[in-house]
């Protein structure tokens, strides 16, 4: 098998239904292009994993009761913090000491405008700092940890949006508290994992110019990416956990089977149902998962 595709939930909740698309999604794109499949458990918010115990082995037998199979070993990023301090080392990086409210402050809202990021980029505000400055502020302000970029914009290719290019601001690579952040880690677990195809949510398209300029830098393969669609709610918002029965376990409380719920999955992305993964991957045809409504909303529902 040539590469790898991935799935890589936080373990902090149950997943939903549009959790569970996606999963579904990245396995049929790998499995049907004979890459690998790997599974990462993305547990860098200790706080959050540690006040939803058992959720991650949850997530893994949802995943299984659908058929969705994965090769190897389930990686933790926090059995490999290690792994991104010393990936960072050979970046140029600076002390930031601003708060998320100076930030939001200094920042230039979004414009909206085609290419604009959801995000507000990092004006630089700590950048220039001396080193009198910074030895000042240490006293009473942990600092974050931000590469230095050097306002320089970078493409990655999108199976359906094309060319993506985008602004590489000064972003994050630790926090204050010395965790590793998701730009960082995440790059640095695609390469190590040989991971050459990433399928997610479309809310993460416009990151994707940063990731890609970080993995150049630290010497890795940039991966095609696939961003699908969203599933929302009713009144048009991101899907959650509250908006109803959502997961695997609420429609089984309902009478509702995982070949049922694989049956939802994939009528709302336009794909020929099976009992189980492998019988809708055996089903595919050319083309099946490139139809609009793997690129349109889908509205759980409705």
């Amino acid at each position: 098998m040539s590469g790898a595709g991935r799935f890589a939930p936080s373990p902090t909740s149950s997943l939903h239904l549009g959790n569970l698309r996606t999963a579904l999604l990245a396995w049929l794109w790998a499995r049907s292009q004979h890459r690998r499949f790997l599974l990462r458990i993305e547990d860098l918010d200790q706080q959050r994993v540690a006040a939803a115990p058992a959720v991650a082995e949850q997530q893994l037998a949802d995943l299984a009761a659908l058929g969705i199979d994965w090769d190897g070993e389930v990686v933790r990023q926090g059995d490999r913090l290690e792994l991104y301090r010393r990936a960072a080392e050979g970046l140029e990086t600076y002390e930031c000491f601003c708060t998320r409210r100076e930030i939001a402050q200094a920042s230039q809202a979004p414009n909206g405008g085609p290419g604009a990021p959801s995000w507000r980029p990092y004006p630089g505000t700590c950048a220039g700092l001396s080193s009198a400055q910074r030895a000042e502020r240490r006293l009473t302000r942990q600092p974050a940890i931000r590469v230095r970029a050097g306002g320089t914009a970078f493409t990655v290719h999108d199976a359906h949006a094309g060319e993506v290019s985008g602004p590489v601001d000064d972003f994050v690579l630790f926090r204050a508290d010395g965790t590793p952040a998701y730009n960082l880690a995440v790059v640095v677990d695609d390469g190590l994992q040989g991971i050459t195809q990433v399928v997610r949510a479309d809310d993460l398209l416009d990151s994707s110019p940063r990731q890609g300029w970080l993995a150049g830098r630290l010497g890795f393969e940039v991966p095609d990416y696939v961003h699908v669609s969203l599933a929302l709610n009713a009144q048009g918002q991101r899907l959650a956990k509250r908006d109803g029965a959502v997961t695997l376990a609420d429609r089984q409380e309902l009478g509702q089977g995982p070949a049922e719920v694989l049956a939802e999955l994939c009528a709302s992305a336009g794909l020929e149902k099976g009992r189980d993964a492998a019988e809708v991957l055996a089903r595919l045809l050319p083309g099946d998962l490139v139809n609009d409504l793997v690129w349109t909303p889908w509205v759980v529902g409705a």
